[in-house]
């Protein structure tokens, strides 16, 4: 009985070698990349040189589309930010005559609120690129900070936050843009999708890998924009404004993250599964056009985690059943060890940003996020398709 512990079959030791090497590649993942707000957080601490002092002027643009409820309720906050030189642009979206009320309103509390529209009838597949354009070439200002019309920042500083990047080597810089809380499921999952895949852009951009960017809170420079054509190239998908943009033009050099909890930005989640789903559909529809290395990357860490997932499984089970107690305790540790890494990470991090906790429903979304993305990325209405999903949902 003593000898059958440390006897393993060919199997056992073939899935308790997938195991090892999908372990090894899933701790290096969260060590490297989703550390990184905490990794910041320590750097800041103890490095304030490398932010610049001047504070440039700051073009903040946003898309509406029928959005006068939301722009009633956050759009002060933009407008009420700690910052000596900045405009905000309006794009109204849409024939919302509230809209237009609401901005003429504001415009005489605040004289640095500028607004235009997109023109009745505009045949654009995508309005909201139409939109960010018109924006875009209002704009006084050479640096341009995008947020959406259900956006709020979380303080008074965000553009301070964001601004203070600003280097002159500085092309874009990409913020986390994370949505508010509710007591429901569907909620826990969005949030903790959320901040699982902006802890992975920023990782990656902080690495010298930058690959996307969301437009709820990132900046880049007008020359930027019309360097890259605008968004000729991408007129054809709905989606794309934003992490094309970046993945098209971003590099090691030009491109810097702000991690600080005043740099966030809280946005209105879907209430629903459904409505969710379509709007990680519209997202994902766009990242087949990602250049080759880009998809590559963001391909590793998905597949070592199914290795991690159907090794463990396999090895502990057939251990169990030939009463190979090592491999056992071997599948048992590297699970929990992995599953220590991550609670720890994902939960200090959520709370520097003042979210939730995440355990069991850590464990839960880790393993279906994946499955609902692999099901929208094979069935769904991806690339050109993409023009048949509604910009809202």
């Amino acid at each position: 009985m003593f000898c059958c512990w440390f006897y393993s079959s060919p199997i056992e030791i073939f899935f308790a070698i997938i195991l090892v090497l999908a372990f090894i590649y899933q701790t290096y993942f969260y060590f490297r990349y989703i550390r990184i707000v905490l990794c910041q957080t320590k750097k800041r601490e103890k490095i304030s040189e490398e932010y610049v002092k001047d504070q440039q002027p700051v073009s903040v643009i946003i898309a509406a589309r029928n959005e006068s409820v939301n722009l009633r309720e956050f759009l002060p906050q933009v407008l009420s930010q700690d910052y000596p030189n900045y405009e905000v642009i309006v794009v109204n979206d849409g024939a919302d005559g509230e809209t237009e009320d609401l901005l003429k309103e504001l415009s005489i509390i605040y004289p640095h609120l500028r607004s235009t529209f997109v023109p009745q009838g505009a045949k654009n597949l995508s309005t909201k690129k139409l939109a960010l354009t018109l924006g875009i070439k209002a704009a006084k200002y050479e640096w341009l900070l995008f947020t959406d019309a259900d956006c709020e920042p979380h303080s008074k500083h965000w553009i301070a936050a964001m601004a203070r990047n600003f280097t002159s080597e500085t092309e874009f810089v990409l913020g986390y843009g994370a949505y508010l809380q509710e007591e429901t499921f569907i909620n826990k999952l969005i949030t903790y999708d959320t901040l699982f895949h902006a802890l992975q852009y920023l990782g990656f951009a902080n690495a010298g890998q930058p690959y996307m960017g969301v437009g709820r809170n990132m900046a880049y420079k007008k020359e930027v924009f019309f360097r890259e054509n605008g968004f000729a190239s991408t007129l054809h998908l709905i989606s794309g404004d934003d992490d094309l943009m970046v993945n098209a033009a971003a590099n090691p050099q030009n491109t810097r993250i702000e991690t600080s909890l005043n740099s966030i930005t809280w946005s209105v989640p879907k209430e629903n599964f459904r409505t969710w789903y379509f709007q990680k559909e519209r997202h994902l529809s766009v990242s087949t056009f990602y250049n080759a290395k880009s998809k590559f990357l963001l391909s590793v860490e998905p597949f070592t985690r199914l290795f991690f997932y159907a090794s463990f499984i396999s090895l502990f089970v057939l251990s169990l059943c030939t009463g190979n107690w090592l491999m056992t305790a071997i599948a048992g540790i590297l699970f929990l060890s992995r599953f220590i890494i991550q609670t720890t990470i994902i939960n200090k991090t959520s709370q520097y940003y003042q979210g939730r906790k995440y355990y069991l429903t850590l464990l839960l979304f880790d393993v279906i996020l994946p499955v609902i993305s692999a099901v929208i990325l094979t069935f769904g209405r991806m690339g050109s398709k993409s023009r048949y999903i509604n910009w809202k949902q």
